[in-house]
């Protein structure tokens, strides 16, 4: 439901009352920083770096996963960012995507340690026009305290909080991949039907999503191999909301391990959501868009 009584400088006005709010604490993570979840998270994202088990400390990227809340959880936490969040749905503005994530760490989060988050709420952008409609920036840090009151990271987020088109998808397709000089080969393979990995052109490893500098030898030759465009399901969610342009919900999200030893994330195309299942055998499928987009996604191998 819209409130088309609430302007855009209203909105400001409350964006600045929370900002005025200044650093505001959360509750507590329900649980200290342990090694079963460590280990979890580091299967999870494949860094099989055992210095973080070996010396009581968990990996500084996990500083937001100790005080997420759960499926169907919302904390009322006295957020500042709550209050901002729900006008802007009211005023139209349901769709949201992320845009930016900035982290900074402190220092490590030990075992033990039972960490707070506060939260600030620090700018309003807009109304402005965006590819996937008119929306707002809203920008908040959260901030990770161990218990003797010292910072351990912080993170800067911001999002784009947009009013969906009524008119169902447009053309051309609404969202586009970021391509640079690091990604072009893997958007210019797609075209051509093929699936790319980046590979280093010193000690032959290969690594996705592609980047500037190869993680094991610290080379920046950097060259590609065709991958055979089958693997498993390693992972998977569902997306029922909020609505994305230019697609249908609920639609699946995969985490596909390749035959290659790398994994990749893609739409998991053409199966009930129903029959998913970790493990199950997966090919690439070349969908295109528009006249300009293809996307890889993926679908059973059986399909």
């Amino acid at each position: 439901m819209t409130d088309p009584e609430m302007t855009a400088e209203e909105l400001h006005e409350l964006a600045r009352g929370q900002a005025d709010l200044g650093e505001v604490r959360g509750a507590p993570a329900p649980d200290p920083v342990n090694a079963p979840m460590i280990r979890h998270w580091q299967q999870a994202m494949g860094d099989t770096n055992p210095v973080y088990l070996a010396t009581g400390v968990a990996p500084p990227a996990m500083a937001q996963v100790w005080t997420m809340p759960g499926p169907g959880e919302r904390p009322d936490d006295g957020s500042p960012v709550t209050d901002v969040l729900a006008a802007l749905d009211r005023h139209g503005c349901t769709g949201v995507v992320a845009t930016n994530c900035e982290q900074t760490y402190h220092r490590y989060a030990r075992l033990g340690e039972r960490l707070t988050p506060a939260t600030r709420f620090t700018d309003l952008a807009g109304p402005k026009r965006t590819a996937l409609g008119v929306g707002f920036f809203a920008t908040w840090t959260v901030t990770w305290y161990a218990e003797d009151g010292a910072p351990v990271a912080e993170m800067l987020f911001r999002v784009l909080k947009f009013r969906p088109s009524e008119t169902g998808p447009t053309t051309p397709y609404p969202l586009r991949p970021a391509v640079n000089q690091d990604t072009r080969f893997f958007w210019d393979g797609v075209e051509q039907g093929e699936l790319r990995i980046q590979a280093c052109a010193d000690c032959g490893a290969l690594r996705h999503p592609p980047g500037p500098m190869c993680p094991v030898c610290r080379s920046v030759a950097r060259t590609h191999t065709v991958a055979t465009g089958r693997g498993v399901l390693y992972s998977y969610v569902v997306h029922h909301h909020p609505p994305v342009p230019g697609r249908e919900t609920p639609f699946a999200v995969g985490v596909v391990e390749l035959q290659e030893g790398v994994r990749i994330v893609g739409n998991v195309v053409d199966c009930p959501i129903d029959k998913l299942e970790v493990g199950m055998p997966l090919r690439v499928t070349f969908r295109r868009m528009d006249d300009r987009l293809v996307l890889p996604m993926w679908t059973p191998e059986e399909a």
